[in-house]
C-alpha cells in the first residue's frame, strides 16, 4: 500500500487499547484511525470507517471477540488479528477464530491485562505489516469447510505404510484443518504435525483437528506410540522426534520431546521432526509444508528426498506468507 495502514485497535482495557495505539502509532508505515472498547462500537467503526487492518481482542463486552469476527467476515471482510490472553480457554477462542477469518493472532504475555506487551512490539508490528499484504480474496477461499463428522471407532493398529510430517507457521492453522478434513479415517498413515505457535495454543489446535476432520488428533505426549490413522501435534515449547524401540519390538515407533536449542529460532522445529522421521522411516515419509515465514523444513525436506521420501509442498499462490 502506498499511502499509510489503517489500523482499528480493540480491546476492553483503556490502558491496552493506549499501549498498543502507541506500539502501532510508533511505527511510520501505520495510522491507528480510531480505537473501540466494547463489540458494539467495533462493529460500527470498523462498517464506517474499513480500516486496512484490525487487532480484535477475543475478550469482549456487550458483544465478545468471536461474535464481531463473524460479523465482520459476512458482512464487510477485513485483515484481522487476534489478541488473546495465554489461557487455555483463549487458545481455544483463537484457534476458533483462526477458522473465522481471522489471519493471526498475538498472544497476550500475561493475561488480559498485559502491561509487558510491549515486549512484543517487534511482532505486533511486523504481523499488522503481514496482514496489510494478504490477498483477502485468495486468503478468504482458504477457509475450512465446518463439519459435523464424528471420528469411526477402528481398531487401532501400530502398523501403517506411511508417515506424513507437515509443518507449518503463519497462516498454517487453517491450510492443516483444510488438509486434514479430507482425509479417510481408515489411511493406512500416521500424521506427525510441527505448527509454529506458542505454549499453550498446540493443545486447543489438536483438539480442533479432532472436532473437524475424521481422524483422533492429540497433542503429543512423551513416550507416544505412534499409530496407523492417528494424528500427533508437536506441543509448543519442544521438539519431537521420532524413535524405533528396540528389535525385540522393531514394529513400534514412539514419540520422544525435548527441550534443546532452539533450531532456526524455533522450537519446535520442523527439520526436527522431519530429519528424524528420515532417518527412522526412510523412503516411507511423506513430508508436507504449508504456509508460513522462514526457512524451517528446507533441511528436514531435503533429508526426506535423500533418503527416497516424497515431498509435497503449498504453492505461493495459495500460501498466506
Amino acid at each position: 500500500m502506498d499511502s499509510k495502514i489503517r489500523v482499528l485497535i480493540v480491546d476492553d482495557s483503556f490502558l491496552m487499547r493506549k499501549i498498543i495505539s502507541d506500539i502501532v502509532s510508533s511505527d511510520a508505515r501505520f495510522e491507528v484511525i480510531a480505537k473501540a472498547k466494547d463489540g458494539k462500537e467495533t462493529l460500527d467503526k470498523v462498517f464506517a470507517l474499513k480500516p486496512d487492518v484490525i487487532t480484535l481482542d477475543v475478550n469482549l463486552p456487550v458483544l465478545d471477540g468471536l461474535e464481531v469476527l463473524k460479523e465482520i467476515m459476512q458482512k464487510q471482510p477485513t485483515r484481522v488479528i487476534m489478541l488473546s490472553a495465554h489461557t487455555q480457554k483463549g487458545a481455544s477462542a483463537t484457534i476458533l477464530a483462526l477458522e473465522l477469518g481471522a489471519v493471526d493472532f498475538i498472544s497476550k504475555p500475561s493475561g488480559e491485562i498485559s502491561l509487558d506487551i510491549r515486549r512484543l512490539k517487534n511482532e505486533i508490528v511486523s504481523k499488522i505489516k503481514m496482514a496489510s499484504e494478504i490477498d483477502l480474496d485468495k486468503f478468504l477461499s482458504t477457509l475450512a469447510r465446518p463439519t459435523t463428522a464424528k471420528p469411526a471407532i477402528t481398531q487401532e493398529s501400530v502398523r501403517f505404510k506411511k508417515l506424513v510430517v507437515i509443518g507449518a507457521s503463519t497462516g498454517g492453522p487453517r491450510a492443516i484443518l483444510k488438509v486434514m478434513q479430507d482425509i479417510p479415517i481408515d489411511i493406512a498413515a500416521a500424521f506427525l504435525i510441527v505448527q509454529h505457535m506458542p505454549e499453550g495454543f498446540t493443545l486447543s489446535f489438536a483438539e480442533r483437528i479432532s472436532w473437524q476432520s475424521k481422524l483422533k488428533a492429540k497433542e503429543a505426549g512423551q513416550g507416544d506410540i505412534i499409530s496407523r490413522s492417528k494424528v500427533y501435534v508437536a506441543p509448543a515449547g519442544s521438539h519431537m522426534v521420532i524413535k524405533r524401540l528396540p528389535e525385540q519390538e522393531e514394529n513400534l515407533l514412539v514419540l520422544e520431546l525435548n527441550r534443546n536449542a532452539p533450531v532456526n529460532f524455533v522450537r519446535p522445529s520442523i527439520d526436527v521432526t522431519m530429519e528424524s522421521a528420515a532417518e527412522v522411516f526412510g523412503s516411507d515419509v511423506i513430508g508436507v509444508i504449508l504456509t508460513g515465514m522462514g526457512k524451517d523444513g528446507l533441511e528436514g525436506a531435503k533429508k526426506i528426498k535423500q533418503k527416497g521420501g516424497f515431498i509435497i509442498a503449498q504453492d505461493e499462490e495459495t500460501s498466506v506468507v
